[in-house]
């Protein structure tokens, strides 16, 4: 598939997507909670998305995936299909949203604590979140793809934590998935160069223990191998000329900080809130 450069007005049409999808994130956060299944988040979602956005959830049906959203709990990398089983109280979930506005996709993900994190999982989640701003930090004209993922890696391995390899980000416009393909790991200065209308996702996943996965016999849940946890965020990002746009974050002046959901220290809250005030790159699916 050719890469698709976007016009201005298709990145104005991708960004309101994009926070449309974010705002579903935000939205379900006050849900995740012990004692609630993944099928129940699934059909608040899929409410809040018809009715409240006036949108069309993009999973259900996508290659016969059977659900609104995908929940991948604990040691599922990705892809997980809700299901009747209850969260329990120090789990983590990756609620992964897409939808479809007038014709334009907007794809993001996000990491909840249930409860009461465990310390080694608080880590995780914490190292993944600072891996995928390290990539988003790369995106600028005449970067390359290479220096997203080497910035992803090296956060990922500072921490002692492995990059999932057989999954990556992608180009998305008026298609769910197109190219190019975006590696969480890689060498600075490989890979396609970034130029102007460029617009795809950094949703690196990353694991506790080994990078290897398996798929389930439902062929669509993705677990680690070794059953050590796994944790993933995702944002969509455009290349533009000024990779300092300003992002005016509506999802947080309506929801609140979903960072500080997740008990991360205030003062690094505040950094991160800071930084994307004024540095974040284009960010179309911000829920910062």
């Amino acid at each position: 598939m050719a890469i698709t450069l976007k016009t201005p007005a298709d990145i104005e049409k991708l960004r309101i997507s994009g926070r449309m999808a974010a705002e579903v994130l935000a939205m379900i956060a006050e849900h995740v909670r012990p004692g609630v299944t993944t099928d129940e988040l699934d059909a608040i979602c899929n409410r809040f998305i018809v009715n409240e956005l006036k949108a069309v959830p993009a999973n259900v049906g996508y290659m016969g995936f059977p659900k609104r959203i995908c929940a991948s709990v604990n040691h599922v990398v990705c892809h997980g299909i809700p299901g009747p089983k209850e969260l329990k109280d120090g789990d983590i979930i990756n609620i992964d949203v897409a939808i479809i506005k007038e014709g334009y996709f907007g794809d993001t993900s996000r990491m909840y604590h249930v409860g009461t994190p465990g310390r080694e999982a608080q880590r995780l989640v914490d190292a993944t979140y600072e891996a995928m701003v390290a990539g988003i930090r790369e995106v600028k004209p005449s970067a390359t793809l290479g220096d997203i993922g080497a910035a992803i890696q090296s956060v990922a391995h500072r921490e002692g934590f492995s990059v999932v390899r057989e999954y990556c980000g992608h180009g998305i416009g008026r298609v769910y998935h197109e190219d190019p393909q975006v590696l969480h790991y890689g060498a600075r200065g490989a890979g396609l160069r970034l130029k102007p209308g460029l617009v795809f996702t950094i949703e690196p996943m990353i694991n506790a223990g080994r990078a290897a996965t398996q798929q389930s016999r439902d062929g669509w849940t993705v677990t680690t191998k070794d059953r050590s946890l796994s944790a993933q965020w995702e944002h969509m990002v455009a290349v533009t000329d000024d990779r300092r746009l300003r992002v005016a974050d509506a999802v947080a002046r309506r929801h609140g900080c979903v960072r500080c959901a997740l008990s991360l220290a205030p003062s690094r809250c505040n950094r991160e809130a800071d930084h994307a005030e004024k540095e974040h790159p284009a960010s179309l699916s911000c829920a910062l």
